[in-house]
């Protein structure tokens, strides 16, 4: 039988939690762990590893082709330039700098499909503009990446958000941008591109089609027009294209009851038309099992379901459980038979 292609996890922000939640990973989950390459830092790795008691020391690998998976390994490639490990809990450039280093080598490599996919740890915003680095998130910056792999405009190349845990999954219409602009988003080709998207995942990853809720914009939906002609105008048109196009698609449906419907078993995945309208009914079930996973993209990327964590970071008590979600479902979507 041929290696497998690994699971690449990037370290994320050296100053937060991310290297820890890798250390721990590797520390007690070694059946998961050891289908899995880390691009980062050995020197933040290692900090990390003694931070959670963790005796395994990184195993440098010059390139995958090197790789072949092994319980008790931490096998590690240095993606950004070796420096000393950051401050814990402080925003910094170099930090930044090294998180996009790790994330680029990553995707690059998966890209040209010498991985299965790509786990990222938590990066800083504030750290990330501070290395001039010219995207808000690990999202814009995945979508530039595989955009210029496949010599496209990033245009042509749309991307989109979903938050899942085992209760409810969210896909967004818009991601990073202010209330004002997520609302002039809400296009009907916006929702429409969304639609297909998120049925196209579906497709990709081998699952039967979803039942997808679309929830409206404004209250109750709009209420026949009473408060706003979005749903009139704009969604129900393109949830009318999705359903000539064979997608199974609801709505618009009111934003306050549609997740609570979805939550119950009525639909497998809602489509929300701005950031927090669909982010706070996930998070609210709590962070602990929640996955981040972008969709559009030509290579399969997880993520958890919380940031940096900065005021956690160097104490040991980081709670790896949303980082290990990710892996595992990371390892589910790209066929990876994984175990924990």
């Amino acid at each position: 039988m041929s290696t497998p292609r690994p699971l690449l996890l990037t370290m994320g922000d050296a100053a937060g939690i991310g290297p820890e939640l890798i250390a721990l990973l590797y520390r007690d989950h070694p059946a998961l762990a050891a289908r899995c390459v880390v691009a980062g830092d050995a020197a933040c790795l290692q900090r990390a590893n003694a931070c959670v008691g963790s005796t395994l020391v990184p195993t440098p690998l010059v390139d995958l082709v090197a790789w072949s998976p092994r319980p008790g390994c931490l096998p590690l490639v240095q993606a950004t330039p070796a420096a000393v490990p950051p401050a814990w809990g402080r925003i910094s450039a170099s930090a930044g700098r090294a998180a996009a280093d790790c994330i680029t080598w990553a995707t690059r490599r998966a890209l040209a499909g010498e991985a299965a996919a790509v786990v990222t740890a938590p990066i800083h915003k504030e750290a990330l503009a501070a290395a001039g680095v010219p995207y808000p998130g690990h999202t814009e910056m995945l979508q530039a990446l595989a955009a210029e792999h496949l010599g496209r405009p990033v245009s042509q190349l749309p991307v989109r958000m979903m938050l899942a845990n085992n209760e409810l999954k969210t896909v967004l219409v818009s991601i990073h941008v202010s209330l004002r602009e997520a609302i002039e988003a809400v296009t009907q080709a916006n929702v429409l591109s969304t639609l297909r998207i998120t049925a196209a995942h579906w497709a990709r990853v081998g699952l039967p089609p979803p039942r997808i809720a679309v929830a409206g914009l404004n209250p109750h939906a709009g209420e026949g027009g009473l408060f706003g002609r979005e749903e009139i105008e704009v969604i129900a048109p393109a949830i009318a294209q999705a359903r000539s196009e064979g997608l199974d698609v609801s709505g618009p449906h009111a934003p306050d009851t549609v997740f609570m419907r979805a939550r119950e078993g009525a639909f497998d995945v809602v489509l929300a038309m701005y950031h927090d309208q669909g982010l706070i009914p996930v998070k609210y079930l709590g962070l602990a099992h929640g996955v981040n996973v972008t969709l559009g993209l030509p290579l399969v990327r997880t993520s958890p379901d919380h940031g940096t964590a900065f005021d956690l970071a160097g104490t040991g008590r980081a709670d790896p459980a949303s980082f290990l979600a990710a892996v595992a479902l990371a390892a589910q979507m790209s066929g990876q038979a994984l175990t924990s």
